[in-house]
Formats: C-alpha cells, sequence, structure tokens
C-alpha cells in the first residue's frame, strides 16, 4: 500500500478499517447467487440490477435472468421485448437497455467476455465507475474502489467527514482516496465487505446497528456522537406531480395496450392507453363520445399513484367495456400481459385490478 502523508489519523483509521472489515466479511457475508463465483458476467448482471433496488427484490430476478441469458453472446441478441419482461418489476428499465448495448458493442469487437481492467470496462454504456469497480476487483482482482451511495455513507461515518454524499465530487474525492489502500489479492473482497456493512449495518434508513459493527471502535461518528449528522446530503430536488387518465379499454376478454416511445420515459414499453389530465366520470364520458369510441359501460377503478425519481404520476382509472374493438391499439389477453408483455410497475395495481 502507498499512503497518504497529509494525515496521519486518517491513514491509520483506514489501515485498521481494511483488517477489520476483512475478517468480518469472511465470516459474516451474505450468501447470494452473485457471489458463488467470481464470474465477470454474474457480477455485471447483478450489479445493475442492485443499483436503485433492495437485494431481497433482486435475488429472484436474477436467477431468472441468468437462466434465460447466461452470457454475453445471448445478451446481444435477444429481442428488446424478451429482455424487458425479464426486467419488468425492476424499473429503471435504461439499466436493461445499456447492459444490451454493451453486450452487442462487445460483440462487434470480437469479443463474448467483459474486459478484464477498469479502464476497459468504462468504456462500455451503462458501466460507470463503480460498476467498473466493483466488476475489475472482483473478478479480476484488480486494486480499484467500488464507491456508490452506501460506501460513501459508511467512509465518511468512519472518518467523520462532513463532505456532501450527494455532489458528484465527493464520490471523486472517495475513490481516489481509498485507492491508494486497496489490499493487494483482496480488493473485491474489501469492496463488497463496504457494501456489506452499508446494507446490513450502517444502513440509509433508521440507526445503524452500532452495537454489532466490526468497526464501531474506529469510526469517528460512533466515537463522536455524529452518527444522527452523518452523512450529509442534500435534499432531492421536489417531484414534479403529473394527473394522468387511464382507460383499460376491454372487448370480449381482450384488453387494449400500446407500446411507448422509443426515448424518453419507460421507452419501448407498453401501458394501457392513457393521457395527462384529472377527469371525473361525466368528463370521461364526453372524452369517449368525442372521440367516437362506443362503450357498453364504464367503471371507476379507483386512484392510483407511481412514483418516479424526479417524477409522480396521480392516475385514475376506468374500466371501459366497448361496444367493438379499436384498431388504434394492440389487443391481448390478461395472459399474453403477463407473459408476453412488459408493463411498467406505474401499471401494475390497475393490472391486478382487473
Amino acid at each position: 500500500m502507498i499512503f497518504m502523508k497529509n494525515n496521519v489519523k486518517e491513514n491509520q483509521i483506514l489501515i485498521d478499517c481494511i483488517l477489520l472489515l476483512l475478517i468480518w466479511y469472511d465470516t459474516h457475508k451474505r450468501d447470494l447467487p452473485w457471489r458463488r463465483d467470481q464470474d465477470a458476467y454474474h457480477i455485471w448482471i447483478s450489479e445493475i440490477m442492485l443499483q436503485q433496488t433492495r437485494v431481497e427484490a433482486v435475488i429472484d430476478y436474477y436467477n431468472r435472468f441468468i437462466q434465460e441469458i447466461p452470457n454475453v453472446k445471448t445478451l446481444a441478441t435477444i429481442s428488446e421485448d424478451q429482455l424487458l419482461k425479464l426486467w419488468q418489476g425492476l424499473g429503471y428499465y435504461s439499466r436493461a437497455r445499456n447492459l444490451q448495448k454493451a453486450a452487442k458493442q462487445l460483440l462487434q469487437e470480437g469479443k463474448d467476455v467483459l474486459p478484464s481492467t477498469y479502464t476497459e470496462l468504462l468504456k462500455l454504456p451503462g458501466i460507470g465507475t463503480y460498476t467498473a469497480g466493483a466488476i475489475a476487483s472482483i473478478a479480476y482482482q484488480e486494486k480499484v474502489p467500488a464507491v456508490d451511495g452506501n460506501v460513501l455513507r459508511v467512509i465518511t461515518r468512519i472518518l467523520g467527514n462532513y463532505d456532501d454524499i450527494a455532489d458528484p465530487k465527493t464520490k471523486t474525492k472517495y475513490e481516489n482516496l481509498l485507492k491508494p489502500y486497496m489490499p493487494e489479492k483482496e480488493s473485491g473482497n474489501f469492496n463488497q465487505a463496504m457494501m456489506e456493512l452499508g446494507a446490513t449495518i450502517c444502513i440509509p434508513n433508521g440507526l445503524p446497528r452500532c452495537n454489532i459493527c466490526p468497526v464501531a471502535s474506529i469510526c469517528c461518528a460512533n466515537q463522536k456522537g455524529l452518527i444522527a449528522m452523518l452523512p450529509v446530503k442534500t435534499k432531492k430536488q421536489k417531484r414534479k406531480t403529473i394527473s394522468k387518465v387511464v382507460f383499460v379499454f376491454c372487448y370480449e376478454n381482450e384488453y387494449a395496450i400500446q407500446k411507448r416511445p422509443a426515448h424518453g420515459l419507460l421507452a419501448s414499453l407498453y401501458e394501457f392507453p392513457n393521457i395527462d389530465c384529472s377527469m371525473d366520470l361525466n368528463e370521461v364520458k364526453e372524452y369517449l363520445n368525442n372521440q367516437d369510441i362506443s362503450y357498453k359501460k364504464i367503471s371507476p377503478l379507483g386512484k392510483y399513484k407511481h412514483i418516479f425519481t424526479h417524477l409522480e404520476w396521480e392516475m385514475d382509472g376506468y374500466f371501459i367495456d366497448l361496444n367493438q374493438k379499436n384498431n388504434t391499439y394492440i389487443w391481448v389477453t390478461l395472459e399474453e400481459m403477463s407473459t408476453k408483455y412488459s408493463l411498467p410497475t406505474a401499471f401494475s395495481k390497475i393490472l391486478k385490478d382487473i
């Protein structure tokens, strides 16, 4: 290791932290399917799935994905509809699209496996410094850190620093800070130990479990009573709210869906027809009459809400039994909707209600 000269105390804390975490991780790590080997493809898929998603929610998705798409070549050649159907429910669908873009890029370059270096991994779509660090260190034992929000929370508490972890500059700072300390042949385990600590003990919501933390004795936040104050994180921008009316058109046990545009929010996924506005039942009837849509009965389904990162949908659902099909839409059965077409989670409660 190369030690920094400007802060002797910080040096010692980081050295002790690495030793304590490696010992702890060896006996306390969770048995997760992507940890059962050091296959770069498996690590890649799991890390992309785990972005913005809890481990417990990812396990079943991961197992299904690897069973259906076991390698880079299959990922590059599977249809987008099949890919998005496998991803349905995980959200943030751009992650899945970037996986496929990267796989196609690799095949175009004559490769069927992931690159073995941090620098080359960064050249692939959807792979940033954290994911590249995780793959390079775990699969290929390269001495690089993997710093995400969990790690930033852990390290700023351990060091007692007030850096704003929502600031991208903070992430870069700690990547540079940790890199000289990465242990020989154990960088992957250290990165995973930091992730594990952040997920199970130094948790994001609620009080950290300092009483069983392996680094509590050297953690500045714990020793100085700063747990409630760290990490520093500026508040997110207030979400924009959009009102929607969602039409569940039904004709003889078939339902109308449409494909969203190829770009933008929920790109290329399927949805129930909808418009951005708010309507009561009488206004819905007037709208349908103006659109020359002939129906037998309209039944309000209720109100629904779906929250995206920077956006919130407030939806009123209406079940409409039609007199005839409208060729504007794709008509599918409920079985086809659940097995073939990928509807985003935003519409899952409506689908459940019908």
